[in-house]
């Protein structure tokens, strides 16, 4: 008989996590605190994780039909400081199609979805905790909204500024996702969907805000966070986490969604194993846990470091001339944080 596996958190890392499990014939559960399909803080393209790693979960599929983005633009303060091409194609979706398909998935694999059930933190043998970032007095806000009647000079834009970034990227139906991460600053004056604009003009991107105020917003699709902090995430002792839970990316790396299919896919064999019987608890948490930091170390360093360059007059400044000259490493850069 194998051992149930229960994950606590019904997003990308747990439905990717389960869809896997599920192929190799082992019992899940999910408990998911919200409903499906619904909005989420993210910025909706995938960039960087391999076909084998989708294939490896079950979930490659699931993206057929989905947009690929190659070309890219960076601004800074409505000035644009880089163009570029991906080696590899990112692929755009939104997490409202995104979660309910992995959700669809996972449910006719055999899986059982408990949607409105909040798990409590408490460590167990077979629980694994993907329910996203634990609460914290972070500095950070994360701003999203889906928009259309709005061009866009790439397929993915970034627009870098004095207080945080924003990137866009086109969904489906022609929706283009546009999110935000930003320091709090309480003398703003606005709040629900009027927020990013305002953030956006505060930051110096007034042409973009400016924009957005004229598009087309889909209804539903503003959704905030607060109270976070980026970088590896203050463990709860006993307790195997993965996803935001174990740690948080920079944004700008639009590499996020990617570390959620890679974090489950490190963990589906050694959960595989335990469930059959041929590991301890303790053991599987160990050996989880050294192949995340091996997989996500270097990313998530050389992205701390690049982060608050990217909030500095001078670092941008630096970015510009670079890019002037022709020297602006961008194609490396993306390849220390992959």
């Amino acid at each position: 008989m194998n051992q149930e596996i229960v994950i606590a958190g019904g997003g990308l890392a747990g439905l990717s996590l389960a869809s896997g499990l599920r192929l190799r014939e082992i019992p899940v559960t999910i408990l998911e605190a919200g409903n499906y399909p619904r909005h989420r803080v993210c910025g909706e393209f995938i960039s960087g994780v391999s076909d084998e790693t989708l294939m490896n979960l079950g979930i490659a599929g699931v993206f057929n039909d989905a947009l690929r983005h190659r070309s890219l633009v960076w601004f800074s303060q409505g000035k644009m400081i880089h163009q570029d091409q991906l080696t590899q194609a990112a692929i755009g979706i939104s997490r409202y199609r995104l979660d309910e398909r992995l959700r669809q998935q996972v449910e006719s694999q055999g899986a059982t979805i408990k949607s409105g059930f909040r798990a409590r933190p408490e460590p167990q043998d077979g629980l694994v905790w993907t329910a996203g970032r634990r609460p914290r007095n972070g500095k950070w806000i994360g701003l999203k909204a889906h928009v259309r009647n709005f061009s866009k000079s790439a397929d993915l834009e970034m627009h870098s500024g004095r207080n945080g970034y924003a990137g866009l990227a086109e969904v489906e139906d022609g929706w283009t996702n546009v999110c935000g991460l930003f320091k709090i600053d309480r003398s703003i004056q606005a709040s629900g969907a009027d927020l990013l604009p305002a953030y956006l003009n505060a930051d110096g991107n007034t042409r973009l805000a400016e924009a957005l105020v004229r598009a087309e917003w889909r209804v539903g699709s503003f959704t905030a966070v607060a109270g976070f902090e980026l970088g590896r995430q203050i463990p709860v002792p006993g307790l195997l986490t993965l996803g935001d839970a174990e740690s948080m990316i920079p944004p700008f790396t639009g590499n996020g969604m990617s570390m959620a299919f890679q974090a489950a896919e490190c963990a589906v064999d050694p959960l595989t194993d335990w469930s059959h019987g041929k590991r301890s608890w303790q053991n599987t948490m160990n050996v989880v846990r050294a192949a995340l930091i091996r997989k996500f170390r270097r990313r998530l360093t050389v992205a701390e470091m690049i982060h608050p360059i990217l909030l500095e007059n001078a670092g941008t400044s630096l970015l510009q001339s670079l890019s002037s000259a022709r020297l602006f490493p961008f194609q490396q850069m993306l390849a220390l944080v992959r």
